[in-house]
């Protein structure tokens, strides 16, 4: 029996959230490029990447240490993933905040193989003692265990593998100086052009067995933040509305249907996107406030409004950052409907 409702559609996972889960990382997985040739987008990180590959291959060198950055959801966990099939070695994946006792992290090295790549993700969020045990493991393959305590404790030396330190982060001023002076190459990851962006909805579009039609592409690709995974997501609950509507292909008006269905505007805010400029501008006469303050007034994780929603704001123009803390622009203010006043507290900033 075919529900016509949109209550099946509740309980659907925001398509901003940083992490998949169940069916969704399934498709995230088949969704992956796995290689250059298939990943869309940043080209001239792919070029320095292809560069050093060859290099490292050319001298039967595990490639050096790499560190990439940006925001959350352009590719950085993809990337790793392919510089690991590019070199032909084996990738071990773990989180900062995964790695929580030393011994753990001490096992995660020992057990390396030469050349195998270490991925760590969210890496600014390593505790101190799991960073200083990777300084003289990534410059000199070598693993410091203290054995004992107080007078008549001892530090013993181990050889580590000669591995590669693929690192990921969103906040590259949280990472140490020390740990980040150890990478060899440090890239940064750009939001996606529209037309990138779209490409990667065709080639996600043909894996999943969805008939696109362009302008179908064009409207999921305006609301996709700019992200790739954001795209793909977009499109998978596209896909789910339009599988059960029974429409035969996607177009721009089933698109736009289904997006509404999911309350994402025409340029991808979501509900969270809408409650927190509203609470700016509502509650704080559109700032400054500070972080801190919003999250408490919005309900959401000082982390999450950092990594996942500010990022596009910003991108996009409708929020600024000031030394006294967030505020709304005027571009914010048009888009959500309010005339546009402004605070006698900016004046001075």
């Amino acid at each position: 029996m075919l529900v016509d409702s949109s209550e099946q559609f509740d309980n659907i996972d925001s398509p901003t959230q940083p992490q998949a889960t169940g069916e969704d990382l399934n498709l995230d997985n088949t969704l992956r490029p796995q290689s250059f040739a298939e990943y869309i987008g940043q080209e001239k990180v792919k070029k320095n990447l292809d560069f050093l590959i060859r290099a490292a291959k050319k001298r039967e060198e595990p490639i050096e240490h790499i560190l990439l950055y940006g925001p959350a959801g352009l590719g950085k966990t993809t990337l790793a993933n392919i510089i690991a099939k590019e070199m032909g070695v084996n990738i071990k994946t773990t989180s900062g905040p995964a790695i929580e006792r030393v011994g753990d992290f001490g096992s995660i090295l020992t057990n390396l193989q030469d050349g195998d790549i270490l991925f760590i993700d969210e890496i600014h969020r390593l505790n101190k003692s799991i960073e200083e045990i990777l300084y003289p493991a990534m410059e000199d393959f070598k693993l410091d265990i203290i054995i004992g305590k107080g007078p008549s404790a001892r530090t013993i030396q181990l050889d580590l593998p000669k591995f590669t330190l693929i690192g990921a982060t969103t906040k590259l001023g949280a990472l140490s100086n020390p740990l980040r002076n150890r990478f060899g190459a440090t890239y940064r990851l750009e939001f996606y052009q529209n037309k990138e962006v779209q490409d990667i909805i065709k080639r996600s579009s043909r894996i999943l067995g969805v008939e696109m039609h362009e302008t179908g592409l064009e409207k999921i690709a305006s609301c996709a933040r700019q992200t790739p995974r954001v795209a793909n997501r977009l499109l998978k609950r596209v896909r789910d509305f339009s599988q059960i509507k029974d429409h035969k292909f996607v177009d721009s008006a089933v698109a736009q249907e289904a997006l509404e269905m999911i309350d994402i505007d025409p340029i991808g805010l979501e509900p969270a996107d809408r409650h927190i400029l509203r609470t700016i501008i509502e509650k704080f006469n559109g700032g400054p406030v500070g972080l801190g303050t919003i999250a408490a007034a919005t309900s959401e994780e000082i982390k999450t409004i950092e990594d996942v929603y500010e990022p596009y704001l910003l991108q996009i123009g409708f929020l600024t950052r000031t030394p006294r803390g967030r505020m709304a622009t005027e571009h914010a203010y048009k888009h959500l409907g309010i005339a546009y006043s402004t605070n006698p507290q900016n004046v001075l900033l």
